[in-house]
């Protein structure tokens, strides 16, 4: 029998709650929901709410090639020991040095952390090492800050990293099951255009709706902050 079709989603909070019980039937063990802000936000809340789990954020911030700020040379990524994840093809294609991408990923980081400050309001990271990490988003078009969010995490020691979308790129997809656990996509469609053209309200998640939301949420871990430092992943 052919499998009713949700899309177009009504909006982030109908997407969160059917993406929600979906994760839910995989019975995960000691889970922690991560959101890609800010869109990821709406959708993840709903799926920490249903599984009653802690609810932190990924913050990943690309960095651009020099003069073509678009091409990603590499990603930063939040926590405790902040990933510079490199893109070597391209960093090889335009010869972009080690010093520039260590002075963007300074400048990269402090953006970062105001924005977790602004989010979470000095409330401590949630501890991830040994836990199955649920990283959610609203939906995956190229998965460039995902995919290096991804490898980032994986590094973090989990017991399971679990991918869990509304809608993705089937060839995305299946580029980013490499990284990961298990996938939880409810939709695929082709062809795919973009994210937003499949919900009927897809507006810009601005800052306070975060904040609100976030606040909403209120289960969060207390474990201390971890230890600054850095680390370095290739790709």
């Amino acid at each position: 029998m052919t499998r009713p079709r949700l899309l177009p989603f009504q909006d982030r909070k109908a997407a969160g709650e059917a993406l929600a019980k979906a994760v839910a039937r995989k019975r995960l063990t000691d889970p922690v929901i991560l959101a890609l802000p800010r869109g990821g936000v709406p959708v993840a809340v709903e799926v920490a709410r249903a599984l009653k789990a802690p609810l932190d954020l990924v913050l990943v911030r690309k960095i651009g090639v020099p003069q073509q700020p678009e091409l990603a040379a590499a990603a930063v990524v939040d926590g405790g020991e902040p990933e510079i994840v490199i893109n070597d093809d391209v960093v090889e294609a335009a010869a972009v040095t080690e010093a520039y991408i260590r002075k963007q990923a300074d400048a990269e980081l402090a953006e970062i952390e105001r924005r977790r400050g602004l989010y979470l309001a000095g409330r401590p990271r949630v501890p991830l090492e040994g836990r199955t990490l649920v990283v959610v988003d609203d939906g995956i078009a190229t998965g460039a800050s995902i995919r290096a969010a991804l490898k980032a995490l994986r590094r973090k020691k989990p017991k399971m990293l679990v991918l869990a979308v509304p809608v993705a790129s089937s060839e995305t997809l299946a580029a980013l099951e490499r990284e990961v656990d298990a996938v939880v996509c409810l939709e695929t469609p082709h062809p795919f255009y973009a994210i937003g053209m499949h919900y009927r309200d897809f507006h810009q998640v601005p800052d306070d709706e975060v904040v609100r939301l976030l606040a909403e949420a209120g289960d969060f871990n207390h474990a201390s902050p971890a230890t600054e430092g850095r680390t370095t992943t290739r790709r």
